[in-house]
């Protein structure tokens, strides 16, 4: 089927055989952190290395915020407001209403963040997000500086600014979606940054009925080539996850649905557009965008 490749026969209805695999912006140095804001039918990107978040919209790109705090993951909460992952900053921003920005999370325990990397609301207005080295290893993505934590990731309740660690044996927390029901946490874990092996693993946790809490955290799935980076998730709990050859979808019982082929490393990616079910694609320097025959999930 093209830049398709099914590993399982239910592949086939998640995507459209006439589709195309197109590109929507190109000279960027690696993108990251896709965000759909449906009631603007616009798409916001960072491009780490350039220090800046980009915006696409039908018929164009444009520079969003510039510079940026070398910003990665973004989310949005319960208000429609923009949260972001700042690496060079080492924190957790929210921009207001107005276009001004407040700092909401930026130490733990009194020590500094190390570089928050992917970030998720859940339906509660909790802040969930993973907190590993990668972003201040280099000057590359924010600017070399020295860790003070173990590679975490947390839970922060936005209201009374309560901080709390709800995984912690990770050397490298990198991505995370919510199933669509919130009881299952998939997070990718991708090691150390200058691991000659790296850690190819999602794994799941399950949520504790009170939501705060998580528990388990086994392997779900290996990814490869490459390692899971970014991951989104569609209404059946499909994992859609980055990989080194480009897309890879994952079942909810772990095996490898299909895969769409962008010829590259693919680092995140996101639903949106119509009826949610236009994939986003952040590939390197190169923004893609096809359309499926699935919906992602529904979020903030």
């Amino acid at each position: 089927m093209g830049i398709y490749q099914i590993a399982e026969s239910g592949f086939s209805r998640l995507v459209l055989p006439n589709a195309q695999l197109e590109t929507l912006a190109t000279g960027c140095r690696w993108l990251e952190g896709p965000i759909w804001f449906a009631d603007a039918q616009m798409l916001l990107f960072s491009d780490i290395p350039n220090n800046r978040v980009m915006r696409w919209v039908e018929g164009g790109v444009s520079v969003f915020r510039e510079p940026a705090d070398f910003a990665n993951g973004h989310a949005r909460d319960l208000q429609g407001r923009l949260i972001s992952c700042s690496h060079q900053a080492r924190c957790i921003t929210r921009t207001e209403q107005n276009g001004s920005i407040a700092v909401l999370a930026t130490r733990y325990q009194g020590k500094r963040l190390n570089s928050p990397n992917d970030v998720i609301v859940k339906r509660d207005g909790t802040i969930w997000f993973t907190d590993p080295h990668y972003g201040i290893n280099t000057d590359y993505e924010g600017g070399r500086q020295t860790p003070e934590l173990p590679a975490y990731v947390y839970r922060l309740n936005p209201i009374s600014g309560e901080l709390s660690v709800v995984a912690d044996q990770f050397a490298g927390p990198n991505g995370l979606v919510f199933s669509p029901d919130e009881h299952r946490l998939y997070v990718c874990e991708s090691g150390a940054q200058f691991d000659e092996i790296p850690v190819q693993h999602i794994r799941v946790f399950d949520v504790g009925e009170s939501g705060r809490t998580l528990h388990g955290g086994a392997v779900f799935h290996k990814v490869e080539p490459g390692f899971a980076d970014g991951i989104t998730c569609d209404e059946e709990e499909n994992i859609w996850s980055s990989a080194g050859d480009g897309v890879h979808c994952i079942g909810r019982d772990g095996t490898l649905r299909g895969k769409i082929l962008t010829g590259g490393v693919v680092a995140n990616l996101t639903f949106g557009g119509r009826h949610r079910s236009r994939l986003f694609i952040c590939a390197g320097s190169t923004l893609y965008a096809i359309y499926t025959n699935t919906r992602g999930v529904q979020t903030a």
